[in-house]
């Protein structure tokens, strides 16, 4: 086995392949949260994505009581079970139209 680096052609494919490790595990640490006693904890931000609704909009239900939060310091984490949970419990079935023939 010869030395790293004996050329550069050995030090781009190096770089290349550190590169892709990189962007392996800035992808991980986007979207991949560690469970804390089985729960993921998610952002105001990830909320807002998956509920497609603006900051204020959250900031509004938040104040309302509507979706539970917990606040560490200035850092507010919202539960993915409590959001799932809400969203469950605000389900309405479409009203069915009947024809009038």
């Amino acid at each position: 086995m010869k030395p790293i680096g004996d050329s550069n052609e050995d030090m781009i494919v190096l770089i290349e392949a550190v590169t892709s490790i990189k962007n392996e595990l800035l992808y991980i640490r986007e979207y991949f949260h560690p469970l804390l006693k089985g729960e993921i904890y998610l952002s105001g931000e990830q909320v807002c994505q998956m509920l497609h609704v603006s900051k204020r909009t959250l900031q509004q239900y938040r104040d309302d009581g509507q979706i539970p939060f917990i606040k560490l310091e200035r850092k507010i984490l919202f539960r993915e079970s409590d959001i799932i949970k809400v969203l469950e419990n605000n389900y309405q079935r479409p009203i069915e139209i009947k024809r009038i023939l």
